[in-house]
């Protein structure tokens, strides 16, 4: 979300109750004031490039020595190509040429013939789904400037870098630059020499430089990240609402809005707010079929985590948290059990936290622990496994995040722990923090409330749920779920069978259905009907399972007739089945600030025998020990040759040698698939290297003889 420090002051008081349990009193866990900063947002301007208010004073476009007071090389914005058809065949040779790739994913040429068009569009791909290629290879084919508006410096810096090693030129304004580099990049603009200028949607929109960019050339505009535009979004910032006044200053310029997360909703709010005409709708496939997905309830944390790392050991994964004392201690136990990981939260030093963001993507750690602040910019394509250590605010944020596994798009795992504290305790925070926004004259305050427990009501049937988890998130966001065909058996063994999509915990068979469903639903309806309708869910599983307590007797439930009456099933068992239920709409949490619990008029229907109920446990060997592929047998390309391990294991060493010295993340001079194809194909000349996907002529020039003589020194 955008920066909101004004609303958010009004949060800070957090109560203590705020992950209470009933009448008596809170239970642990409220969140601190410093955590309002990372959960509500990136949190981290300074750190996660968040473009601050400093932008318009370094700016200075008006100052004299300025790049609009010298003369302009254009004076008219280029028109369209004239045979798009041709276009669009230059377009796949530089394709080739510069990115090193001879196909396009599904929708990415659509996307770009619309671009070459000079049409407004709308475009949404998965993460890892190559939107930035959609806007950055039209670019080089049209005439005159493409200008990508941001919502990160860190986003525009890895683009910029990624596109810099291709030989491609692009330049960025932003307020992260000193004075030299943002004179450097004005002087290429204004000599014509660039192609694709990154900058933030409050420096378009700055007095007169939309119109100067206009009389410089300026031929077509891509939003990144547009989702931010939509008040509908979970990803709102107010600035971006800005570049609606762009259509109104440059009726004829072409905008394409990018993003990953955006529901039929927020998509027609994003056609609305930039004002796009006669646009292409261009919708790809949300599923990211090489992500499994895991749901867990919380029960041993860093038991839970520590399962997930060591399958994938030496891998890069992310770890999210709710607040910034859990970032602390998770890191600081993970850290004792040998797991190279560092801490990253908005109350860090700037140094520190890009120290961290650093060590990350140079590959000098594996695992970072973060808050949400974390995340956003960060595009090392080899993260193998997110973990959300608690519930996030709702599907867009959780699939955003889980989405920076796998950029590769190879096998990689997300899962979830959650509680339903979790849930009490988002919901307690947002409902004070409408209030006292309503209380401060804010208009529109329990609207944006009741937007907000949608989005978390979503998150939390997908988390109680028993629906596939790759057809849940598909539909979610409008889309139509086709499970995938079951992979061929190998000569000599059985045919394999799939259910589902084979990559979740529902499809794989990890989720064990309870037997006595119906009467197990019935007796925890019951309770909570013998409890007076008047306590949470952590007393009523106490009472369940016979706990003998002062509370317990000092409410007299332990003389009740549901006391005990699941003493044989574990406390995190009957704490997931009443979260599954509330999750399914027989038990509701009364708002306010103690989240009882209450029957709705299906539990009643429940609890009669009306209606129908199941319940699920994870099974004891789900997902637990399975070592996931790792190396060049992961990255091996499909029906190609088997790749060298020793030879891909000794280019990954010669990759992070020569990111170092060009002060560049790895990721940036190949992936991991590039350098398990050459050390399978072991190319023996440039024309060979050529043929490389991921290898283009920039690059090949570049550094191919010291990929070369590595692979013959190797191979001798």
């Amino acid at each position: 979300m955008g920066s909101k420090e004004g609303e958010r002051v009004t949060m800070e008081g957090n109560r203590d109750e705020l992950f209470g349990d009933g009448p008596a009193g809170p239970a642990q866990g409220s969140l601190a004031p410093e955590d309002l900063h990372d959960l509500w947002g990136d949190g981290d301007a300074a750190s996660d490039g968040l473009p601050s208010s400093a932008e318009a004073a370094q700016a200075q476009p008006h100052s004299a020595g300025g790049f609009f007071d010298q003369p302009r090389a254009r004076s008219a914005r280029p028109k369209p190509p004239a045979d798009p058809v041709a276009a669009l065949a230059e377009m796949r040779e530089i394709v080739a040429q510069v990115w090193g790739y001879d196909t396009l994913r599904p929708l990415q040429e659509d996307a770009m013939r619309a671009s070459l068009e000079g049409r407004d569009g709308v475009v949404v791909l998965p993460t890892g789904g190559g939107k930035s290629l959609c806007y950055q290879a039209p670019a080089l084919v049209r005439e005159g400037l493409t200008v990508v508006v941001s919502p990160l410096i860190a986003l525009m810096k890895d683009q910029l870098d990624g596109l810099l090693a291709n030989g491609v030129a692009a330049g960025m304004l932003t307020s992260a630059q000193d004075a030299e580099e943002r004179r450097e990049t004005m002087q290429e603009l204004r000599a014509g020499r660039l192609k694709l200028l990154f900058c933030s949607p409050e420096r378009l929109v700055m007095d007169g430089f939309y119109d100067r960019l206009i009389d410089q050339g300026l031929a077509a505009i891509a939003v990144d990240e547009a989702h931010c535009i939509s008040h509908w979004g979970h990803d709102f910032r107010p600035e971006y609402r800005m570049l609606g006044e762009l259509r109104k200053n440059g009726p004829a310029v072409p905008i394409m809005a990018f993003t990953a997360t955006a529901t039929p909703r927020v998509r027609t709010d994003i056609v609305e707010q930039l004002g796009l005409q006669d646009h292409a709708d261009l919708v790809g496939n949300f599923d990211r079929p090489n992500l499994t997905y895991r749901v867990v309830p919380r029960s041993d944390l860093l038991e839970q985590a520590m399962k997930v790392v060591s399958r994938h050991e030496g891998q890069a994964g992310i770890v999210y948290t709710l607040r910034r004392k859990d970032v602390e201690k998770l890191a600081a136990d993970l850290a004792r059990r040998g797991v190279r990981c560092l801490p990253y939260h908005a109350g860090l030093e700037s140094s520190e936290r890009k120290r961290v963001q650093e060590a990350f993507l140079n590959e000098g750690i594996d695992v970072v622990v973060a808050t949400v602040a974390f995340g956003m910019g960060i595009d090392r394509p080899d993260v193998r496994f997110v973990i959300h250590a608690s519930l996030p605010k709702g599907v867009e944020q959780y699939s955003q995040e889980t989405g920076r596994a796998g950029r590769d798009g190879l096998a990689s795992e997300c899962v979830m722990l959650y509680s339903g504290a979790d849930y009490h305790g988002w919901r307690g925070l947002m409902e004070r923090s409408a209030k006292e926004a309503e209380l401060a004259g804010q208009r529109g305050a329990m609207d944006e409330f009741d937007a907000s427990m949608d989005r978390l009501d979503e998150l939390w049937s997908y988390a109680c749920g028993t629906k596939c988890r790759h057809r849940f998130l598909v539909e979610f966001f409008g889309g139509t779920y086709e499970p995938p065909a079951p992979v061929e058996a190998e000569e000599g063994e059985e045919p394999a069978t799939q259910a589902g999509c084979g990559a979740c915990d529902v499809c794989l068979g990890e989720l064990e259905t309870v037997d006595d469903a119906q009467v197990t639903s019935q007796k925890i309806l019951s309770c909570v009907v013998r409890c007076d309708q008047r306590y949470g869910a952590a007393h009523v599983t106490d009472v369940l399972r016979g706990a003998d307590t002062a509370r317990i007797r000092q409410s007299g439930h332990d003389q009740i007739s549901t006391h005990g009456l699941l003493k044989e099933c574990s406390r995190s068992d009957v704490r997931a089945w009443i979260d599954q239920l509330i999750g399914a709409g027989h038990l509701a949490v009364a708002q306010g600030p103690y989240p009882t619990l209450h029957l709705t008029p299906t539990g009643v229907e429940v609890m009669k025998g009306e209606r129908a109920v199941s319940l699920f446990r994870p099974r004891k060997t789900g997902g637990s020990s399975t070592r996931a592929r790792r190396g060049a047998a992961l990255a091996a390309e499909e029906g190609g040759p088997a790749p060298d391990e020793g030879l891909f294991e000794h280019l990954r060493k010669l990759r992070k040698a020569m990111s170092a010295e060009r002060g560049v993340p790895p990721y940036i001079l190949f992936n991991d698939r590039t350098l398990a194809s050459l050390a399978a194909h072991k190319p023996k000349s440039n024309d060979q290297l050529l043929n490389i996907k991921g290898i283009g002529a920039k690059k090949a020039a570049d550094l191919g003889p010291v990929l070369l003589q590595a692979i013959a020194e190797y191979c001798s």
